[in-house]
């Protein structure tokens, strides 16, 4: 895993922005499975099974992780921010999968994504930071560039609306995970917690509302191995380990490229299509990774010079 080559070395910010355009890509073609799993599973069940595997398939790298950074640990001054991450984690993930029953794998992709706007406006809040002023603009430009790859809101079904609020919760978490794997240095130890937290309170709470059945589970190996195993296991911990060198802003921006990429394979997959304005969209969504990428930089360099 790219993560174990990076540990002895670290990693820069345009790196770890890469991975968490990685994540994002795996996240949005995930969308598909988590849809399509839904023909066999309930929410629940779903959520559950998919990352109880998510944390089993990490464990070992975490374990590793013990050992390698054996004086980085977490302590009792983590657990608040520990408790938020995976609250937030298990209220972002059960919400997104009911709505999926009712909302298209489009909508689905670019709604959640509106956590891009929310996540600089809660760092704000919560902490009164300072995001780099371009971030600013650029999850303006990402929300119209989503807004415009669904090809608009005319109306607003059950399921759209619990993708918006799904939004708030992938905000917190954002937030919440770049503290805590920056802080604690232990980012696939946070990464397995989380997981095995929204697996076990889902499957719990499965057994009380939904019906379990060896035939539904075989149906659905494929979605639970796709989005337990790489989505789940791989794509989230390229988000805890990223979220060490880059912003919470900049995380926002690079993992927002989920709507893209689930609006794409929607339409290839599932035969969903894309509106003409909504090729806009994507293009806005990709304008706006690049400026939050390229654009710092091109400003520090051009102060360099012209302060020589």
């Amino acid at each position: 895993m790219l993560i174990c080559l990076k540990y002895s070395f670290g990693m820069t910010r345009a790196s770890a922005n890469i991975l968490l355009l990685l994540a994002g890509l795996i996240w949005g073609t995930a969308f598909v499975a988590q849809s399509t799993a839904m023909d066999n599973l309930g929410p629940l069940q779903f959520v559950g099974l998919r990352f109880l595997l998510a944390a089993l398939v990490i464990l070992p790298f975490a374990l590793r992780e013990r050992r390698i950074h054996n004086t980085k640990k977490l302590t009792k001054a983590h657990i608040p921010s520990l408790l938020v991450v995976s609250v937030a984690f298990t209220l972002g993930t059960v919400l997104q999968q009911y709505g999926l029953l009712v909302t298209s794998v489009t909508n689905a992709g670019f709604l959640t994504a509106t956590y891009v706007v929310l996540t600089p406006i809660l760092v704000t809040l919560l902490f009164k930071g300072r995001p780099h002023f371009l971030i600013w603009p650029a999850s303006l430009l990402t929300l119209f560039g989503i807004y415009l790859l669904g090809g608009g809101l005319t109306s607003l079904n059950s399921g759209d609306l619990l993708m918006l609020v799904c939004a708030i919760f992938w905000a917190l978490q954002v937030i919440f995970v770049g503290r805590l794997a920056h802080g604690s240095g232990r980012p696939i130890t946070v990464a397995v917690i989380q997981f095995a937290f929204v697996g076990t309170v889902s499957v719990v709470l499965s057994l009380f509302f939904e019906t379990y059945s060896v035939q539904a589970l075989q149906n659905a190996w494929f979605e639970l191995f796709f989005t337990g195993v790489l989505s789940g296991g791989i794509a989230f911990t390229f988000q805890a380990f990223g979220q060490q060198w880059t912003t919470p802003s900049d995380a926002a921006i690079m993992l927002s490229s989920e709507a893209l990429f689930a609006a794409l394979a929607a339409a290839l997959i599932l035969g969903e299509r894309i509106v003409g304005i909504g090729i806009v969209g994507c293009a806005l969504i990709f304008s706006a990774i690049l400026l939050v990428e390229v654009g710092p930089h091109y400003i520090k360099s051009k102060r360099m010079a012209q302060a020589e």
